[in-house]
């Protein structure tokens, strides 16, 4: 079966802060197709079509999404500052990272990425910006991970499948 993945590509040798400049700029990319494009097209379908929607609740939505974006902006630093790359797999680290995030969770970046999903959900309101959200994470889990894991373990080895076995994919180790 032939993934719709890209090939893993190792970043060039770039300065760190050259790393985390591009991070950054993927980031900033991310936010604003995925958390704020796509769930206000969402939002706009699903009241074109009178679709059910709840009361938003913004200061709980904002104060999570806060959370989840410095997971998510302390996991890009981690990944670029001391893995030598970036999150994007045709630029990605040139060193296996399990510090910071890394050290409780896999990856801490998608568990960032979807808790923002869920949380601009609950600041619009809509049921349907949640369900993207768990479905981009439903689609992370199941097309993307397994792929991505597959070049670590090539890349990494035992260091690798030793941290695979030792830390867990979604809950953070405590």
């Amino acid at each position: 079966m032939k993934s719709f993945i890209p090939p893993f590509k190792t970043a060039a040798p770039a300065s760190n802060a050259r790393n985390l400049l591009k991070t950054l700029g993927q980031t900033a990319i991310f936010w604003l197709v995925f958390l704020y494009l796509l769930p206000r097209g969402i939002l706009a379908l699903s009241t074109h079509f009178e679709l059910p929607n709840f009361l938003a609740m913004p200061f709980l939505g904002w104060s999570a999404f806060i959370v989840f974006s410095t997971l998510g902006l302390y996991s890009g630093y981690t990944m670029s500052w001391l893995g030598k790359g970036t999150p994007l797999p045709l630029d990605c680290p040139n060193q296996l990272v399990i510090q910071g995030p890394y050290r409780w969770v896999r990856n801490p970046m998608a568990v960032a990425g979807i808790g923002q999903g869920i949380c601009v959900g609950i600041i619009l309101g809509s049921y349907f910006v949640i369900l993207y959200a768990l479905a981009g994470g439903v689609l992370w889990h199941y097309l993307v991970r397994p792929v991505e894991e597959q070049d670590l373990a090539k890349r990494f080895g035992a260091a690798y499948l030793s941290y695979q076995q030792n830390t867990k994919c979604w809950l953070p180790k405590i």
